[in-house]
């Protein structure tokens, strides 16, 4: 049971610039998908450097459409990461290809581009990699093997507005970037999601497919000029975004920067006072890039007073939110069944899915909020 003290996982914050944006929206008239969308679009665009960019409802609609959009044939395999969230994985099944699994790096949880290369097959056609809780992966190395070996690459950039790799944005190296924007994100509009690419036929095509595959969105067919018809191209998918969650995040978007300070200052705090624990911290950011701060997670060392699991409850018990990111993919019971896959076939995987949980680290916590997660952490897991 929540209490009025409990320090909620992921909590985001809104301010008086998104409740009159929201409510700007509702006086006009105007909630689906319309002026601010296109707003939307267009400003975060701008900051990711790209010319072009679909608002959508959700990242998993994001990756699903980018996978269609890819024309993977039926038997195409797709590489991703066993450490993610299930819509990755699940995005491919929906486009109709075969999921296949790399294992981590067990330092950064971040795909393994010597492990891509172990997996590739003849009927490999694309690489869905995951920049894990806001690290970017090694995209030196991941796009020299897709060129290596013509594959086409999306990025699942859930966790990684802000992220960059050797001064390039993260969603800028492959095909397609796919952002979320739900509720517990650095960038949060409740839902939503963003795709962006270099490649304007790309963007249009999941335009029209994330509304029905409509000619026209209704801003269009229903603005001043006066009704046009529509006409369905292909058989598409309801996955638009609304101007309510792009009134949003238009101010989330401008607050980016000063809330990523925030993070990143939560962050040095819990990686010195957590640095005499059994337990293993994050990998420092790499040199010449940077980390969204999006997640502050920890693996419990077996060493320490007590397991994962455990500990998780202690953390609940004593009012404060943890997230698990996450349990590998093939522990699930519904991989194992349908695919046959074993946890243990992805060992660095499960290792870190079997250890790790995830700390509070969002722009909404105070100074005593942060000593609040130190030192209830610092009692569970000291030695005694």
């Amino acid at each position: 049971m929540m209490t009025d003290d409990f320090l909620v996982f992921g909590r985001p914050r809104f301010e008086q610039a998104e409740i009159d944006e929201v409510v700007d929206c509702l006086r006009k008239g105007w909630v689906g998908t319309g002026p601010k969308v296109a707003r939307f679009e267009e400003e975060f665009a701008a900051y990711k450097g790209v010319p072009f960019a679909a608002a959508l409802n959700s990242c998993t609609a994001g990756l699903h459409l980018s996978l269609l959009c890819l024309d993977l044939e039926p038997d195409a395999e797709v590489i991703t990461t066993p450490l993610t969230f299930c819509a990755t994985v699940n995005a491919i099944i929906h486009a109709g290809a075969t999921p296949v699994l790399a294992d981590v790096d067990p330092d950064t949880g971040n795909i393994d581009p010597a492990a891509i290369e172990r997996a590739i097959t003849l009927k490999t056609r694309a690489i869905l990699l995951v920049h894990l809780n806001g690290r970017a992966c090694d995209m030196g190395a991941l796009m020299a093997i897709a060129d290596k070996h013509g594959l086409r690459v999306v990025e699942d950039c859930a966790h990684a507005v802000e992220t960059e790799y050797r001064g390039a944005k993260a969603g800028t190296f492959g095909d397609l970037g796919v952002f979320s924007f739900y509720a517990t994100k650095n960038l949060a509009t409740g839902e939503g999601g963003m795709v962006v690419s270099e490649n304007a036929d790309l963007i249009e095509r999941i335009k029209t497919l994330g509304l029905h595959g409509l000619s026209a969105d209704a801003w269009t067919r229903f603005s001043d000029d006066g009704y046009k018809h529509f006409f369905v191209s292909q058989a598409g998918f309801k996955y638009n975004m609304m101007d309510m969650q792009a009134a949003i995040g238009i101010h989330q978007l401008a607050r980016i920067e000063k809330n990523w300070r925030r993070r990143q200052e939560i962050w040095k705090k819990y990686m010195q006072a957590f640095n005499e624990l059994p337990v293993t911290l994050p990998a420092r950011p790499e040199a010449n890039s940077r980390h969204a701060y999006h997640l502050f997670t920890l693996l419990i060392g077996e060493d320490a007073p007590v397991d994962r699991d455990h500990f998780l409850e202690r953390m609940t018990a004593e009012n404060i939110g943890v997230g698990v990111h996450y349990l590998s993919i093939p522990e699930h019971p519904f991989y194992r069944e349908t695919l046959g896959w074993r946890p243990k076939d992805w060992p660095n995987a499960m290792k870190i899915g079997r250890q790790t949980v995830s700390l509070p680290i969002t722009m909404t916590m105070d100074d005593r909020d942060v000593d609040r997660v130190i030192n209830t952490t610092r009692e569970i897991l000291e030695p005694s």
